[in-house]
C-alpha cells in the first residue's frame, strides 16, 4: 500500500489496525463525534490520600491504559514513582500514552517493557536509549507517534482512551484543584495535562504541595479529578527547562537566524499584528532577538505568539512587542513564572492549541511558524523523529501542526550535520509533508517551495537573501559528506507515524543489528 507522499505501509498492520493511508493536508469540514469520560460520583470534599498503592490497586487493572504528561521535562519525579510500583505489583499488557516522553522516563520504560508491563506506547516522540531500544525491536508492538494536536483529536474521539491518567503538579487542594504556576516545581502551563484531566476515566493528581481550598486558578479543576497523592517531591524545577534554552554563540546557527529573520521581515506577512510560533534551541531564540529588533525599528507589534514558549518570547509581551502570548508549554522557568504574572499569557490546552477537528484551533491563525528538521529532502518533505542512522530520537510535537496552519512555515537547519546530510534526495521518515514547507532556510541559502511563486518574487531582491532551487542545496550537501551507504533495515515495523487526521504518513522499520 502506497500514500500520497509515496511510502509504502505494511498491508497486514494496515488491515488489522484498520488504519488508512495518508492523502492529503487538507482537513476538510468533518462532522466528529466525541466521548466522554466515565464518570464516579463522588462527594468529592477530601480526596487526599496517603497510599498510591492502594490508588493503582483499587484502580488499575491488566491491559489498561495509563497516560501523564511530560511538561517536568527531565525534571519529572512523578513518572518513575508510578511506573516502579506498577513493575512491582506485577500489572502486564498496559498501554502507556503520555503526551511525550523524556530522557529521565527511558530506563524505567525499558524495565517495564522487558518485564511484560508495557506492551503499547503511544506519543509524540522518543530519545536516547528509549529509542534505540524500540529501534531494535525491542516492544512487542509497534509504537504510534502523534503530533501535539493529533493526540487531543485521539483522545477527544476516542482512539485513545486513557483508564488512568497520572498527573503530577506542583500545587492542589484537597478536592483537586491545580494549576501549573505556584509551588517549588513551577511549570507554567498545564496544556497537555488538560486533555488527560478532561477525558481519562480516573484522574490521579501527584503532589508535593497541598494548599487552601479553593485554589485558583484552577488549570484541572476538582470535577475531574478522583485522588490527589501527597509525594515528598514532585519534580526538579532547575531540570525542567534544561537544554531547552540556550542562547547560541555557533557562527552557522546566527548566519541562519540572520537569514530567517530577513525572510520573515520581508514577506508579505509581516505586518502591525502579525502572529508567529517559534521553537527553543540556539537558531530559534536567536531568530527571536533578531525579530524583536527589527519589530522595535518598525515600529510593528504581533498580536499573538505561540507555541511552546521561552523566556525570550514573554520579554516580548512584557515590552509590548506582543499583545498575546498562547501558551500550551514553557519551556524555561523565566516563561512557566511569566505566566502567573501576566494576564496576557494565556494557557491553552493541546485542543484548542492544535487539534485538526475541533471548531478552530489556535495554529490556523498562525502567520509565521519556524520550525526545525532532522533531514529535509528534495520534495520538502521534513523528518523530525529518525536519525541518519535510522534510529528513533526525536518528536513530531507541533510540527505537522504548525506546519499545517501557519500561512509561511519556515524551516531551519544546517546544510550538514557532522558528516551526515541534512537535506537529502528523500529523507528517511515522513513526519511533515513538503506540500507544508515554504522556505528552507540554511546557513548556505535558501530554497523556496515551487509552490510559491509569490514567495519567490517578494524575496528575490532582498540583499543578503541568497535563493538556490533545494537541489542545488542538497548537491551541496552530498559534495561536502558524499553518499552514505543505503541503511540496512528488518521487514519488522517498529513505529507507525500518523498524520494529524489519523492517516498513516510513513513507518519505522527496525534496524538491522
Amino acid at each position: 500500500m502506497e500514500n500520497k507522499v509515496k511510502r509504502n505501509l505494511p498491508d497486514e498492520i494496515m488491515s488489522e489496525m484498520n488504519l488508512k493511508p495518508f492523502e492529503t493536508t487538507e482537513i476538510g469540514h468533518p462532522e466528529i463525534q466525541r466521548v466522554a469520560p466515565k464518570v464516579r460520583v463522588t462527594s468529592g470534599q477530601d480526596k487526599i490520600v496517603d497510599s498510591l498503592e492502594e490508588v493503582i490497586k483499587n484502580n488499575l487493572k491488566d491491559g489498561m491504559t495509563i497516560s501523564f504528561h511530560h511538561h517536568f521535562r527531565n525534571g519529572d519525579f512523578a513518572f518513575n514513582k508510578v511506573m516502579d510500583l506498577i513493575i512491582k505489583m506485577g500489572y502486564k499488557d498496559l498501554t502507556l500514552a503520555p503526551s511525550s516522553l523524556t530522557g529521565v522516563m527511558n530506563d524505567k520504560i525499558i524495565e517495564a517493557i522487558k518485564k511484560g508491563v508495557i506492551t503499547n506506547i503511544t506519543s509524540s516522540g522518543m530519545r536516547g536509549s528509549l529509542g534505540d531500544f524500540v529501534s531494535h525491536g525491542g516492544l512487542k508492538n509497534p509504537v504510534i507517534f502523534r503530533s501535539h494536536g493529533n493526540r487531543a483529536r485521539s483522545i477527544e474521539e476516542g482512539e485513545i482512551k486513557i483508564d488512568v491518567a497520572f498527573l503530577g503538579v506542583p500545587n492542589a487542594d484537597r478536592t483537586g484543584n491545580a494549576n501549573g504556576q505556584e509551588g517549588d516545581a513551577v511549570f507554567g502551563s498545564l496544556g497537555y495535562a488538560l486533555m488527560d484531566a478532561a477525558y481519562a476515566n480516573k484522574v490521579v493528581l501527584l503532589t508535593d504541595n497541598i494548599v487552601d481550598y479553593p485554589n485558583t486558578p484552577a488549570s484541572i479543576k476538582q470535577d475531574q479529578v478522583d485522588y490527589v497523592v501527597k509525594v515528598d517531591k514532585i519534580g526538579d524545577p532547575d531540570k525542567i527547562g534544561s537544554g531547552a534554552t540556550r542562547f547560541t554563540k555557533d557562527p552557522k546557527e546566527l548566519m541562519i537566524a540572520q537569514m530567517v529573520n530577513k525572510v520573515i521581515v520581508n514577506s508579505p506577512y509581516y505586518k502591525e499584528g502579525f502572529s508567529f510560533q517559534t521553537g527553543s534551541g540556539g537558531a530559534a531564540l536567536a531568530v527571536t532577538r533578531y525579530l524583536r529588533q527589527s519589530m522595535i525599528d518598525d515600529g510593528i507589534t504581533a498580536s499573538f505568539a505561540l507555541g511552546g514558549i521561552t523566556k525570550p518570547t514573554t520579554d516580548l509581551l512584557e515590552e509590548g512587542l506582543v499583545n498575546k502570548v498562547m501558551d500550551v508549554q514553557d519551556f524555561d522557568k523565566g516563561a512557566a513564572e511569566s505566566m502567573a504574572k501576566n494576564k496576557n499569557q494565556q494557557e491553552i490546552d493541546a485542543s484548542w492549541y492544535a487539534d485538526p477537528h475541533n471548531k478552530g484551533a489556535v495554529v490556523n491563525n498562525l502567520d509565521v511558524a519556524i520550525l526545525s528538521a532532522l533531514q529535509i529532502d528534495t520534495d520538502f518533505n521534513v523528518n523530525v523523529m529518525t536519525g541518519s542512522d535510522g534510529v528513533i530520537r526525536g518528536a513530531i510535537g507541533g510540527h505537522q501542526d504548525a506546519a499545517a496552519g501557519a500561512k509561511m512555515t519556515i524551516i531551519t537547519a544546517p546544510l550538514v550535520r557532522g558528516r551526515n546530510a541534512t537535506v537529502v534526495p528523500s529523507v528517511e521518515t515522513v513526519v511533515t509533508p513538503g506540500s507544508s514547507i515554504d522556505v528552507l532556510v540554511t546557513e548556505r541559502g535558501i530554497a523556496i517551495n515551487p509552490a510559491r511563486k509569490d514567495l519567490k518574487e517578494a524575496l528575490s531582491k532582498v540583499p543578503g537573501l541568497k535563493i538556490l532551487d533545494i537541489n542545488e542545496l542538497q548537491q551541496m550537501a552530498e559534495k561536502q559528506v558524499g553518499v552514505p551507504k543505503p541503511l540496512e533495515y528488518t521487514d519488522r515495523t517498529v513505529a507507525l507515524i500518523e498524520y494529524r487526521d489519523g492517516t498513516i504518513i510513513d513507518t519505522v522499520k527496525q534496524v538491522k543489528d
